[in-house]
């Protein structure tokens, strides 16, 4: 397997600071494709690659489907970010990870978070759920402690 473990991208960090994201715009678009066991993604992946991506079939396309995000928050001197949980809807295919992106704001393509699913998770003809972690200081997947 390929993926080793979940990472905020190293260039994520330096682009934050950078003010090269930002979550809150309209219109800005983050995605998260699915892969296959051959993807390499680290913390080291600085952009989106189709290298490893599922095949775009049935209700997949390539690039993935657009995340809907929640606006930033404070939870005590922790900021946080959370994203709603992701359906691919009547679904068939087995994943073994994922890239969240932002497609197209001031960065094009840039990498935000690599998950790793700790191995196969298929789907089929159903739907396949990426569920987030609660949105707080300890659990957020985005989070600046």
């Amino acid at each position: 397997m390929a993926f080793t473990g979940d990472f905020m991208c190293s260039s994520f960090k330096q682009e934050i600071l950078l003010a090269e994201h930002d979550f809150a715009v309209a219109g800005a678009v983050f995605k998260i494709p699915l892969y296959d066991n051959t993807a390499v993604l680290t913390a080291a992946t600085t952009a989106y690659t189709a290298s490893g991506e599922l095949a775009a079939t049935g209700n997949y396309t390539t690039k993935g489907q657009a995340l809907t995000n929640i606006a930033p928050t404070l939870s005590g001197t922790t900021a946080l970010l959370d994203f709603e949980d992701e359906v691919y809807v009547n679904a068939t295919f087995t994943a073994f990870g994922a890239l969240v992106f932002n497609e197209d704001h001031l960065k094009p393509d840039a990498s935000v978070i690599v998950l790793d699913f700790g191995g196969a998770i298929t789907a089929t003809a159903g739907d396949f759920t990426i569920e987030f972690p609660v949105p707080d200081a300890s659990n957020a997947i985005i989070r600046i402690a």
